[in-house]
């Protein structure tokens, strides 16, 4: 396993991201790959301490393992290949099919390895995941939700893949009163007092079709090409997978990233473009509709490793009663109806989060 092994070819610069009580510490043999994921992670860095979770990333071409994988199950609606693992003692190796990275993740070792200046993303994904496990491993209840704060109380936002949580978010986030809290990975801890809500750090991923028709986000693609995109018919540039990072303390100015906070709301987002029927917003009873917890429960996903050593499996259940048990104090709202950004964002600051 000399692909995945650290060695003293590791640079001296070292990486800290300090995210409340856990403090992350990324080293690797690239001193490119360190500078793009500091710049990245700029808004949580830290000076040198004593790390809880320690990650090393090995830039060097696709390791070839003679292993057999297995293919991780995908969620249902999404196709292709995405991940394959295969479990060894005391650990397990995840490979990225489409590019070739492979990562192992054990509880005192934690490597990626492959072109990882390249397909940096994946790296930030892996170095986000270890968080995701200490947060787990600590009770936390992992969303599929974006999740924003404004004027101290949280909202969640969730749906199906294709709903517009991010789009909804970013427009929210042209209020001055609103921050970023997390995009796609909203984590919920319900204790003594209010249900508490916190973000990993991974900044908004967005799609074209959200950046083509947000004069604040236009900046993110060359013009030609902004042009180009609004020639597309509507349905087909929803569609479009490519993925555009946005810097949220360029974008929107510092200060705009917080990583908890009382969690007031969760919407659920129902709604439909091509529906007939205007935007409607009512509260709900979670428990009464179990059609769309199911768009709100996620995945630990591969890289999970319980307290015990053991990992998560593709096939294991989600706990219904986990969500209902933590979201039981919070007010839910579903949207439904016809898709209007304008008018959501309106109704969640002057009525949901009022």
């Amino acid at each position: 396993m000399s692909a995945l092994r650290a060695d003293e070819s590791l640079c001296v610069d070292e990486l800290y991201i300090a995210l409340i009580d856990c403090t992350l510490r990324v080293r690797s043999n690239s001193t490119a790959l360190l500078a793009d994921l500091a710049g990245y992670y700029s808004h949580v860095a830290s000076d040198p301490v004593t790390p809880d979770i320690d990650i090393v990333a090995i830039e060097r071409d696709a390791p070839e393992l003679d292993l057999d994988f297995a293919d991780w199950k995908r969620a249902p609606g999404k196709a292709g290949r995405k991940d394959a693992y295969v479990d060894l003692p005391g650990g397990r190796l995840v490979r990225k099919v489409r590019t070739g990275m492979v990562f192992l993740q054990s509880e005192s070792r934690r490597v990626a390895a492959g072109p990882c200046q390249k397909y940096s993303s994946q790296v930030i994904n892996f170095i986000n995941s270890q968080y995701m496990n200490w947060l787990q491993n600590r009770g936390w209840l992992i969303c599929h939700a974006a999740g924003l704060v404004y004027r101290g109380k949280g909202l969640g936002i969730a749906g199906f893949a294709g709903a517009g949580k991010s789009t909804l978010m970013l427009h929210l986030m042209e209020d001055d009163d609103v921050s970023f809290l997390t995009n796609d990975r909203l984590f919920i801890h319900a204790g003594s007092g209010p249900v508490l809500a916190r973000g990993i750090p991974k900044l908004p991923r967005i799609n074209p079709g959200t950046i083509v028709h947000n004069a604040r986000l236009h900046s993110l693609i060359p013009v030609p090409q902004r042009k180009a995109l609004l020639q597309m018919p509507a349905g087909e540039l929803r569609d479009l997978e490519e993925k555009y990072d946005v810097p949220v303390d360029r974008v929107f100015g510092s200060g705009r990233i917080q990583q908890e906070t009382p969690l007031a709301a969760l919407l659920i987002l129902d709604w439909r473009h091509d529906s007939a029927r205007e935007l409607q917003v009512e509260r709900i009873k979670l428990a009464e509709r179990r059609d769309l917890l199911e768009a709100l429960m996620k995945s630990p996903g591969p890289f999970y490793q319980y307290p015990d050593g053991s990992f998560q499996q593709d096939t294991t259940p989600f706990d219904d009663s986990a969500y209902l048990d933590a979201l039981d104090g919070v007010a839910v709202y579903v949207a439904s109806g016809r898709v209007d950004f304008p008018a959501l964002s309106e109704r969640c600051l002057q009525e949901i989060l009022a």
